[in-house]
């Protein structure tokens, strides 16, 4: 999927305001890539090639920086590292397969591949921590979290839950929904739909509800008939 454009398309001031805009460093919420979790990116990258998971978990990680700044008891030396990898596994399982076990309405008959794909990326992110260099006691932590992140309906700690959350969360957002457009050949109503069903019902913090909540009922204007009759410059022309 291609990422959104980065240049305005017009100037409608007229002027150059540039150098009003703030720096980033004093933006609350502006984040990027530490320099641990860039090198763990460089080795997970390649693994994370499949249904738009590479773009999936870059998202996650933003909302899983979000959340962390919200649940101060979580540890993001645990977080952050397991929501880049949690999803490497997905490159053991044939795509197609894959996305017939997480289809809607699938009948649990290929559960073993949601399964492969937690325990495959469990060992796939135990052999990239290790190369970072990530103390033995955090890369534990870190693989049994991602052994699991799917199929165990509990989390087993606040870390789990933000992890989980994190993961969940990213369905409602504008990439999240495009993604599944295109998984099962739906319509944007109906990714909406499926995915807030999905996203909110499995959400185990306050703050990843009021994040997805927040999202979904800002999403549910783009199909009410008063946004569609609404003005725009470009109506004037």
């Amino acid at each position: 999927m291609s990422s959104p454009s980065h240049s305005p398309v017009v100037n409608h001031l007229g002027r150059d305001v540039t150098g009003k805009i703030p720096d980033a460093s004093r933006v609350p919420g502006m984040i990027e890539l530490n320099e641990r979790d860039g090198a763990i990116w460089s080795l997970a990258k390649d693994f994370l090639r499949t249904r738009d998971n590479d773009a999936h978990s870059l998202y996650a990680y933003s909302i899983a920086q979000a959340l962390l700044s919200q649940i101060p008891e979580a540890d993001e030396n645990i977080v952050l590292p397991a929501i880049l990898l949690h999803d490497t596994g997905w490159s053991t399982v044939d795509e197609r397969l894959a996305l017939e076990a997480i289809a809607p309405g699938a009948d649990g008959s290929l559960d073993h591949l949601i399964i492969q794909h937690e325990k495959e990326g469990a060992r796939i992110a135990r052999e990239i921590l290790e190369q970072v260099g990530v103390p033995e006691e955090d890369i534990v932590a870190i693989v049994d979290i991602i052994d699991g992140h799917d199929t165990r309906l509990v989390a087993m700690s606040t870390n789990d839950s933000v992890v989980k959350d994190s993961d969940k969360v990213w369905r409602v957002t504008p990439h999240g929904r495009r993604v599944v457009m295109d998984w099962f050949g739906i319509d944007a109503e109906q990714s909406l739909r499926l995915c807030a069903y999905r996203a909110y019902n499995e959400l185990f913090t306050d703050q990843a509800k009021a994040m997805s909540r927040v999202l979904v009922t800002t999403a549910c204007m783009d199909y009410m008939d008063e946004l569609a009759n609404t003005y725009t410059r470009e109506d004037l022309a």
